[in-house]
């Protein structure tokens, strides 16, 4: 286990109060200014066994002992959001040496991303006409290997990695301690960042006009999801990230499996809070690792 130095000092953001669900957007001043651009960045492809993505979709019997496990592909992906207040990277995919034992053997035999030193973020970014020194802000979901392996990037510049209070205190105390997830390597994260600190729990926190973030607890402790308002009149779009790996999740309410998630209690209820606020809204909701939502991802943007 590798032991995380601690983080360094931050500055919270103002802390937002809720009252258990999201708040209904202001149609106005909060919806997007003209100009707002989203590119889909296509990382690559995890394949893993459909019982982390599906709780109990392949269960032994006594009359069947050994049932046959199906892999699946899950695509990794990124945001690009060209917006007047900035241009804003949304995660940062894996790793490119993740196959090359920069990830521990074990979480690389589970979630086996192959092809990551095919598409690096330096690429992907060049594919939408932009670099790395364009990126004004970055979000981070999460800080799961196969979201923050890009962060280095940022290292030792004073570009502004948001990140969620508890996602920051849990990723440190998992790579340090027994205790939390084994998804965190602190070779992606324990770097000299110019950490920005979400602190509203459980409620939405404007990042420009019309680019809400969502604490979504449950995946992990500080899960953020995106909630983009479209100035063009389309529908709103929210991004539920690893609050929902596959359609089936969000949709049926299936959970991820106990080992991918934080807490039970909490993950369902940031799905029913995602339902309101899609159904308030008439949001497309989009899964973190679905082949047909990243398919819809990049053909919508």
């Amino acid at each position: 286990m590798v032991v995380a130095s601690p983080p360094p000092r931050i500055n919270l953001c103002q802390r937002l109060t809720t009252t258990g669900r999201f708040p209904r957007p202001n149609f106005g001043a909060a919806t997007s200014p003209p100009g707002v651009d989203v590119h889909y960045l296509d990382r690559g492809t995890i394949t893993a066994d459909r019982a982390y993505m599906i709780d109990s979709s392949t269960m032994a019997t006594v009359a069947d002992p050994d049932p046959e496990h199906a892999l699946v592909e899950c695509p990794v992906y990124n945001l690009l959001i060209d917006h007047p207040k900035g241009t804003v990277l949304w995660d940062t995919g894996s790793h490119p040496d993740a196959g090359d034992g920069y990830w521990p053997t074990p979480l690389f035999e589970a979630f086996h991303h192959e092809d990551a030193d095919e598409h690096t973020l330096p690429a992907a970014l060049a594919d939408a006409g932009t670099a790395i020194s364009d990126i004004d802000a970055v979000v981070a979901s999460h800080l799961h290997l196969d979201h923050a392996g890009g962060l280095r990037h940022f290292a030792g510049t004073d570009t502004p990695i948001y990140v969620h209070e508890r996602e920051l205190g849990y990723a440190y105390r998992s790579a340090a301690t027994d205790t939390g997830s084994i998804a965190y390597h602190s070779p992606d994260f324990d770097r000299a960042l110019n950490w920005r600190v979400v602190a509203v729990d459980r409620g939405r926190r404007q990042l420009y006009p019309g680019l809400d973030l969502l604490h979504l607890p449950g995946h992990t402790p500080g899960l953020l999801g995106l909630y983009l308002e479209p100035e063009d009149g389309a529908a709103p779009a929210i991004v539920a990230g690893d609050e929902a790996y596959q359609r089936e999740n969000y949709e049926d309410g299936v959970p991820m499996a106990t080992s991918l998630l934080s807490s039970l209690a909490d993950w369902r209820e940031s799905r029913r809070r995602v339902r309101d606020l899609a159904r308030r809204t008439t949001a497309d909701v989009f899964c973190g690792h679905d082949t047909r939502d990243a398919a819809r991802l990049a053909a919508r943007f």
